[in-house]
């Protein structure tokens, strides 16, 4: 009988005591439990509830309509496990003997509550009656539950899930194969999770081989240390090579034109991966090339960044559905690309920067549009301290961006009040996470004590460059 409970477990316990405190109750009833495993994204209980043919949404209504609603004022100072949930718990830890798991895992917690609710345990009448109707029972759960697999990240997202068919991709070596990634635009949102996905599988040492024998360009007109040795170690891993180009040894539109470049290296290489100022550059690159080109930075995006990012949220949060992400600093490429992907995930997002520091107009239409279409937050504020306000995530990036360093000292005096510091972090919710692109001007745009303190991902966020980079050159070959 397992005892560990997995990082999601331990989450939705957590979460189900802040249902109960939402609502005032002094105990953490067994509803409360199946509240708590409706958050999160990809666990093995919304999975397993996708599998049944629902999705978390359907079951938190369902669970909700019997309880008291949230009120405001309503919190206590703390909400103890009734004895109900206490044997929801320790019918957990049984269940692993039966799917023979040597952990407890959401799903484990769900079949559970399943299993507790038919033997007349459950605290509210009338829930059985709710969850029948939408064929929840503990047979068809431990049915489901076979063809689950362990507690890793699911293609789709069954906490938003509708009722209306959507697009099924697998994540799995070459399911993006041929495509370009020149804007974070350019994914569906099922593309993204999937990617995710293979990202997790590759993380946790199921590295696939597809590279073997391949080979990347890395076309860099601007210097380097994580995007290259990122890029360059993961194709190693996939058992392929890489070539490091200089701007200096290629010379685009200098030495030869972009069309002549992007033809040879199609005829040497599997793939391309461009770091260059000019957007431009890089889609008349994409344009001519006849193998995938990755947009490894441009001066208007940075979507492999931003992957990692969102990834590195997702692993520390355990979802980004309704995070509200709050970026301190100069609107540039990184902000756009994060602006963009955050509501496809369901995220919030708001940007905070001195007047005249936003993005390009054209850009902004585009972030408030994606917020539109998602049904997420999207605002601009001028006021750190405000914008970090109830913030789950606080991220940064340098003041003066490479291309800019006649601009330095003006943006060290604009920005002055945008410094990521302890007393921003007073401003935003308890657990924030903190996260920045690097390189990092200590002092400036974050202190040391934040960036070396308990709320950093900064470096578990680096890492995670190499992950998702690792996927992605895995699903375009």
């Amino acid at each position: 009988m397992a005892i560990q409970f997995t990082r999601n477990g331990r989450k939705a316990m957590l979460w189900a005591q802040v249902e109960a405190m939402r609502r005032g109750d002094l105990y953490v009833e067994p509803e409360h439990l199946l509240l708590g495993l409706m958050h999160g994204e990809n666990t093995g209980a919304l999975r397993l509830v996708y599998r049944m043919g629902l999705s978390g949404v359907q079951v938190r209504d369902a669970v909700a309509a019997l309880l008291a609603p949230e009120a405001a004022g309503a919190r206590v100072d703390s909400s103890q496990l009734s004895p109900s949930a206490k044997k929801v718990v320790e019918q957990a830890r049984r269940e692993t003997e039966v799917t023979g798991d040597d952990y407890v895992g959401t799903e484990h917690l769900l079949l559970a509550i399943l299993r507790g609710y038919e033997n007349g345990i459950a605290a509210k009448p009338g829930l059985m009656d709710s969850l029948g109707s939408l064929r929840i029972t503990y047979t068809t759960a431990a049915e489901a539950v076979k063809t689950i697999g362990s507690e890793m990240p699911t293609i789709l997202d069954p906490s938003v899930v509708k009722t209306a068919a959507r697009p099924i991709v697998t994540a799995r070596p070459g399911f993006l194969h041929g495509r370009d990634l020149l804007s974070i635009e350019d994914l569906s949102p099922e593309e993204v999770r999937a990617l995710f996905e293979l990202t997790r599988e590759i993380k946790t040492g199921r590295t696939p081989k597809n590279g073997d024998g391949k080979s990347l360009a890395l076309l860099f007109e601007k210097p380097s240390l994580r995007t290259k040795v990122t890029f360059s170690v993961g194709m190693a891993r996939l058992g392929g090579t890489s070539v490091y180009l200089s701007k200096e040894e290629v010379g685009l539109g200098v030495r030869e034109t972009v069309p002549d470049a992007a033809r040879c290296l199609s005829r040497w290489v599997d793939a391309i991966a461009i770091r260059t100022a000019s957007d431009t550059t890089l889609r008349e690159l994409a344009e001519y090339a006849s193998v995938p080109v990755i947009n490894a930075l441009t001066d208007r995006e940075h979507p492999c960044q931003a992957l990692a990012d969102f990834y590195t949220i997702l692993e520390s949060r355990s979802e980004t559905h309704g995070m509200k992400l709050v970026f301190v600093g100069d609107g540039n490429n990184v902000a756009v690309s994060l602006m963009l992907l955050a509501p496809v995930l369901g995220t919030h997002f708001t940007l905070c920067c001195p007047p005249g520091y936003e993005p390009p107009a054209d850009l902004l239409d585009r972030g408030k549009a994606k917020a539109k279409e998602h049904g997420t937050n999207f605002e601009i504020s001028h006021d750190p301290l405000i914008a970090a306000d109830d913030a789950d995530i606080l991220y940064t990036d340098v003041w003066t961006s490479m291309g800019q360093e006649t601009e330095t000292k003006k943006r060290k005096k604009d920005f002055a009040k945008f410094a990521i510091n302890a007393e921003m972090i007073r401003e935003a919710k308890e657990d924030v996470l903190v996260l920045h692109c690097l390189p990092a001007h200590r002092g400036d745009e974050i202190t040391d004590e934040v960036m070396d303190g308990p709320f950093s991902g900064v470096f578990d966020q680096a890492e995670n460059r190499l992950h998702v980079q690792q996927a992605l050159l895995s699903a375009v070959l």
